[in-house]
Parts: structure tokens; C-alpha cells; sequence
């Protein structure tokens, strides 16, 4: 029966380490051989006593004089000890034995973005890429794209991606990468050119298709991205982020039926996710089938149970149906989370006008006020309800509060209008129709839309005609 190798590899180190011993102490002129020195310096950095690990490092080099590699692990000792300057300049030593080891790129290339020298980096990584060829160079591009990625040149990150797959075309890690700096950067027809040809050599490349169909969703082809997405997961049918993406395109064009049969494909694939229930309850919402809008929606909230806004879509298919109360109790649980949120605010008061609880309503929409006084739809909102409610002289106090807040908007001419028609000033409802007219007569749909009985009103319907007349309506 042959000895356990991890036991045997235990008692080589054991051995190794002694001898190192004796050496570094002087006792004895044991030969270790350079491959064992390695091992030596690797015991010392798992154990994480660089020192010990770096004095290795130095007896080996002076055993072995012209060892690039024992030189190459001292500089990534020195660099981690952040001895920058003495790491330089053994790896300079290293370069003038004329070796082209990678690793004398890449850890150049830390020392120099170590020291803020991100040019020198960029420069050495150009520089050895034209010498180097093969996987060696595809490493070094992947280093290069991740200096231009940290000092945020993003478009140069895009061109070492794109020359990584125009070397090996079906590299998976710069295919991953790609398809992100290409909806980063914007390079969408760049990305489909690329695509394309990879396609052609590679039909069978999930992942060339998936990026291909992502540059068209960028560029808002959304039935050419579908029928990509398709053969993608032709070739991969758990391929979980391309059903993911066909959801999101389906909705764009809005055929919600399609993009729920990919979402809850989604769900089979991988994780529930809130975000994936939302998108779900968002295309029965489109499609008026509240109910289940609202099952999607908590089942996304039970994910999330800090997302106010999902408490706020819940609130809204109950509005869509007129359940005020089950909507006033989700908008309450929004507003824990968010309690000056305008949409909640808004939505609460329309519930709360609706159950005829004017003040409460009142609250509700000063509260969007208080925070934006510029907000038309708050000011309309309340002016509304002080109408709905025959609250007619605060009505007429704060319709000219709202004109002065929204820098004078014609808008509420027309309210100041309806409010006095409402409170039985007709000539001076008039004269002030007249005067909002003059201003932007298309705003009167939205006069009549506070009262249709006012055209019942003759001079209401002789002034709206002048108008006509002229062609500004």
C-alpha cells in the first residue's frame, strides 16, 4: 500500500526546512535546488511570515544569481511589504537578462498604479502586448483593460475587450465583460459588427448571441434583440438572464403576455428575485388583471419589505378598481417608509377626496406642498378637492397662491375661473375666462373638464367660439 502524499509532502517541507535552517544560520552548506527554494518561499507566504519568506528569496538569488524566476518572487514579496522602489528595481534587473516572464509585466504594472503612475502602466502593458503572443498576450490584455478601468477611460476598456475576442473569439470571461461595457460605453454598433463576425465562425456561441441581441436592446431594436435571445437559448435552454432580457423587450413592446411567459421562466432558472415578481406584476397591470398585479407585487414585497414603491403599485391596482380603503392602508405603509414621497402623498389624498374625507385629503396634499411648491399636480389636486368639498372661499384663497408658487401658469386662470362661476360670480368668472383665454386658449379642455355643465353657460360657449374663430384653439 502506497504512504498518504499529503504526509509525505509534510515530512519533504519538514526536511526542506531544515536544511534551510542550517543555511540561513550558517551550521551547514546544504544544497537546495531552486525548485525547492520555491517551495520554501511559498511555505512562508501561506504561513503569512513574510520575512522569513523574503530571506528565502535573498539566499536563493545569491545561490542562484541569474534566476529571473526567484527574482520575480522576491519583487511580488517586496511590492506586498510595499517596498515599491526596491521591487522597480529588481524587476529592472530581471528585464536586462532579457526575459519576457508576464509576470515582470503585471507586477511592473501594480507597482506603477501603486505609486499613481498610471501612464508608465499603461505604456509597459502597450508596450510588452506587441511583443507577446498567444494566452500570455490575452492576460496582459485583460490587465490593461482593468488599469483603464480604475482611472475610468472606459471606451479603451471596450478596444482591450474587443481585441481579446478578435484573438479568441470565444474567450467566455471577455465575452461577459463585453457585453456590459458595451451598454456602459454605448458602442452598440460597434458591439454588433463584432458580434456578428464571431457569430459566423462560431454559430453555436450562446454567449455571441446574447451579446448581439443585448446591443440591439441598446439601441431599441427590440424584435431584432428577441429573435437573438432566441437562438441563444436554442442553444442554452436554462440560459436564464437571456429569458431575463426578452421579458424586458417584450415589454417594450409592450406584449405582456409574451414577456410574463419569459419572466416566469426567470423563476424557474434561478433565485426568486423582487425585482423579477415586480416585472411580472407590472404586465398584469398593463393588462388590468389587478388581482394578479397585486399577488406579483407582495410577492416581491415579501422580498423587499423596504421598497415603499411596491407598497405604492399595490395601492394603485386598488385604486384602478376603487377600493379606497385597502389603497389608504398600502399607501400608509409607504408612507412609514417614505413619508413626504409626492406620488403617496397624491395618491392618498385622491383616496381619501373619493371617501369624502376632505380634511384628511387637505393634509395629504399640503404635505407634497410644503416640500414642492412648485408642484402643479398638488395645487390642482387641492383646489379640486376644496371644489369637491364646497370649500369654495379657501378655493379661492389658494388658487392664487398656487398662480404665484408655479411662476404664474395660465393653468390656474382657468381654476380661478371655475372656482367663481362655482361661487356664483359669473361676470367676474368671465372676465377672468377671457383673460386666461388670451393667455393659452388650448388650457380650456381642462376649464370644461372641472364643470362640463358650464357649457350649458352662453357666454361660457360664445367666448370658447371667439376663439375657435381665430384658430387658437
Amino acid at each position: 500500500m502506497s504512504k498518504n502524499p499529503y504526509r509525505q509532502d509534510k515530512e519533504d517541507i519538514r526536511e526542506l526546512l531544515k536544511q534551510f535552517e542550517n543555511l540561513r544560520s550558517g551550521k551547514s552548506h546544504s544544497f537546495i535546488d531552486e525548485d525547492s527554494f520555491e517551495r520554501i518561499i511559498d511555505h512562508y507566504e501561506e504561513k503569512e511570515d513574510l520575512p522569513a519568506a523574503i530571506i528565502a528569496a535573498e539566499l536563493a538569488i545569491e545561490q542562484y544569481p541569474y534566476s529571473s524566476a526567484l527574482m520575480i518572487r522576491k519583487a511580488d514579496l517586496l511590492i506586498t511589504t510595499r517596498k515599491y522602489n526596491d521591487a522597480l528595481d529588481m524587476l529592472d534587473k530581471v528585464e536586462s537578462f532579457g526575459s519576457h516572464d508576464i509576470n515582470l509585466y503585471i507586477l511592473k504594472t501594480d507597482i506603477f498604479l501603486a505609486l499613481d503612475q498610471q501612464q508608465k502602466a499603461v505604456e509597459l502593458l502597450e508596450e510588452a502586448i506587441k511583443h507577446i503572443d498567444g494566452e500570455e498576450r490575452l492576460e496582459l490584455l485583460f490587465e490593461l483593460s482593468d488599469v483603464y478601468d480604475d482611472y475610468e477611460e472606459f471606451d479603451k476598456v471596450f478596444d482591450c475587450l474587443k481585441m481579446i475576442l478578435e484573438q479568441e473569439p470565444t474567450n467566455e470571461e471577455a465575452l461577459y465583460k463585453i457585453c456590459f461595457w458595451t451598454d456602459f460605453t454605448g458602442r452598440n454598433e460597434e458591439s454588433i459588427k463584432l458580434h456578428k463576425k464571431i457569430i459566423e465562425d462560431y454559430p453555436y456561441s450562446e454567449l455571441a448571441w446574447f451579446n448581439l441581441a443585448a446591443a440591439y436592446q441598446g439601441l431599441k431594436l427590440y424584435e431584432k434583440s428577441i429573435d437573438a435571445y432566441q437562438y441563444a437559448i436554442v442553444i442554452d435552454e436554462k440560459f436564464d438572464y437571456a429569458y431575463r432580457n426578452m421579458g424586458d423587450a417584450y415589454i417594450r413592446l409592450r406584449k405582456y403576455k409574451d414577456a410574463i411567459e419569459m419572466l416566469e421562466k426567470v423563476l424557474e432558472l434561478s433565485r426568486p428575485e423582487d425585482v423579477i415578481y415586480e416585472a411580472i406584476g407590472h404586465c398584469y397591470d398593463r393588462l388590468k388583471n389587478f388581482a394578479q398585479a397585486r399577488f406579483y407585487y407582495r410577492k416581491a414585497s415579501h422580498l423587499n419589505a423596504e421598497d415603499s414603491k411596491l407598497y405604492y403599485k399595490i395601492a394603485c391596482t386598488y385604486i384602478n378598481e376603487g377600493q379606497w380603503e385597502s389603497a389608504i392602508k398600502q399607501l400608509q405603509s409607504a408612507l412609514e417608509i417614505h413619508r413626504l414621497q409626492a406620488e403617496y402623498n397624491l395618491a392618498l389624498g385622491e383616496c381619501l377626496v373619493q371617501l369624502g374625507k376632505y380634511k384628511e385629503a387637505v393634509e395629504a396634499y399640503s404635505n407634497v406642498i410644503r416640500q414642492r411648491p412648485k408642484n402643479v399636480q398638488a395645487w390642482t389636486s387641492l383646489l379640486e378637492c376644496f371644489m369637491v368639498a364646497n370649500m369654495l372661499d379657501d378655493a379661492e384663497e389658494y388658487v392664487d397662491i398656487a398662480y404665484h408658487q408655479t411662476k404664474n401658469k395660465p393653468l390656474f386662470l382657468f381654476y380661478r375661473s371655475a372656482i367663481l362661476f362655482a361661487m356664483g360670480k359669473s361676470k367676474e368668472a368671465i372676465n377672468q375666462l377671457e383673460i386666461a383665454m388670451e393667455k393659452a386658449p388650448k388650457l380650456i379642455k381642462k376649464f370644461i373638464a372641472l364643470n362640463p355643465q358650464i357649457l350649458q353657460n352662453q357666454q361660457v360657449v360664445d367666448l370658447i367660439a371667439k376663439y375657435k374663430r381665430n384658430k387658437s384653439i
